[in-house]
């Protein structure tokens, strides 16, 4: 059965839950309208994504955070600059915590936009536990149909088995505007990642990574914003995840014309082995190249965040908490003050509270672009990998970047090395004056 004219924004549209709201990656609240592309409301720095780095601090040019922040700290740019107070006993949160996967038991295709109230009703049914709703369409390259969602990746990414979740070029990619492809879809049109295809009628789409979404008759997801430009209908696709929840029930809610498919056990759990879902089968193409990154983080660079390393060369160990894991990161970057990656940790994501992916595709607690990542990644806690979604490792590879820009010397030489984080100057002012009332709360 094909998916006719059916596009989605889980994140786009509500997610009701068993009495709770979720946004599918317990950081949003269940509110009309997306986080923006996976930026989440607070931080509204605006630097240069494009801009290059004078220094070299930057090989892909515009700093880790790539001129957006996942939203960390909703202080304005004309507020006065207050440090975080759970800063202290707040502990630093480790990758493995950062997603935990709840793919769909069932999903449900429908012929118009699922209304709110209907949501709801699907929500109240027994043995559901959460609910959303999503865009979709069917592109065309070269007359071969591909049918997709287009999602916000912040809310989606639950909704995919937990090796997909984890993978971050997967969601980096939707951020960027670009393709990701069910690894069926592109064995069977034989795609490669990193190329460039040409939609009929429409944009070209670079194909930036490859997973196994293990939803029936999905060959892949676009960005919310993206499927949108592209006409996709809204809220036509519903989700649903629980204990074996009913299909007949779900039927009678959405009505005859719907048709509600049952979603393999094996394909979100990574019992099968052709699922590819063990984390081996998602792969990235990397932000700029073509090749294969390899989703189970066993690769040095390759744009997946997760670099491996020698175990038991940490920089930091693992602190009880963010003051300290401030503390000893900044002793990677002698003549830098731990109030400056306190004041960035707080801007970027809150201390870890929202990882992103940001608009422009930054990943982990201090928003890094993954190519950057390739180039300053660290294994701060000695387990034998520089993780980009850990606090862990993303915190003392934040003091190297800026050592490298020349922070450690003070006065111009760190606020251009801020400078070169995120290019704006109203984002330097905003974290040197966080990183000054740091310093004064802890004298």
């Amino acid at each position: 059965m094909a998916l006719v004219a059916v596009g989605g924004a889980v994140g786009g549209a509500l997610l009701y839950t068993d009495g709770r709201a979720d946004a599918g990656n317990g950081r949003h609240a269940a509110v009309s309208g997306g986080a923006g592309g996976g930026r989440a409301a607070g931080s509204q720095t605006g630097g240069d994504p494009a801009g290059g780095d004078p220094a070299g601090g930057d090989p892909a040019g515009g700093g880790p955070g790539g001129g957006g922040t996942a939203g960390g700290d909703a202080t304005g740019a004309g507020t006065a600059a207050r440090p975080d107070p759970t800063l202290p006993s707040g502990a630093p949160v480790l990758a493995e915590a950062e997603v935990r996967a709840t793919p769909p038991e069932l999903m449900a295709i429908t012929t118009s936009t699922v209304p709110d109230e209907t949501l709801r009703r699907l929500a109240g049914l027994k043995r559901v536990r959460k609910v959303a709703a999503a865009d979709g369409g069917t592109l065309h390259i070269a007359g071969n149909p591909l049918q997709l969602l287009a999602v916000d990746p912040a809310a989606f990414r639950s909704w995919t088995p937990q090796p997909v979740a984890e993978h971050p070029e997967v969601w980096s990619a939707l951020s960027r505007g670009e393709l990701v492809a069910d690894s069926a879809a592109v064995r069977r049109l034989g795609m490669t990642l990193g190329a460039q295809y040409q939609v009929d009628g429409g944009p070209r789409l670079r194909l930036a990574a490859s997973a196994s979404l293990g939803l029936p008759a999905v060959d892949g997801l676009i960005g919310m914003d993206l499927g949108r430009r592209l006409g996709f209908s809204p809220g036509v696709v519903v989700l649903i995840h629980g204990d074996s929840p009913d299909a007949r029930g779900v039927k009678r809610v959405l009505g005859a014309k719907a048709h509600v498919l049952t979603v393999s056990a094996a394909t979100t759990t990574g019992k099968s082995g052709k699922s590819g879902t063990n984390g081996k089968d998602a792969k990235g193409a990397g932000n700029g190249g073509s090749g294969r990154s390899g989703g189970d983080g066993q690769r040095s660079g390759g744009g997946d965040g997760r670099t491996v390393t020698k175990a038991g060369q940490g920089l930091v160990g693992r602190p009880e908490s963010y003051l300290e894991l401030y503390r000893r990161s900044a002793e990677v970057c002698p003549g830098l003050s731990w109030t400056v990656l306190a004041a960035i940790g707080q801007v970027e994501s809150g201390h870890g509270r929202n990882n992103g992916p940001s608009s422009a595709g930054a990943l982990g607690p201090m928003q890094f672009m993954p190519a950057t990542w390739k180039a300053y990644g660290v294994d701060g806690d000695g387990d034998g990998k520089a993780d980009i979604w850990s606090a862990y490792d993303a915190v003392p590879s934040a003091a190297k970047y800026l050592c490298a820009n020349g922070a450690g010397r003070g006065g111009e030489k760190l606020r251009k090395a801020v400078w070169f984080y995120n290019h704006s100057w109203d984002y330097v002012n905003r974290v040197l004056g966080l990183a000054e009332a740091y310093a004064q709360a802890y004298r």
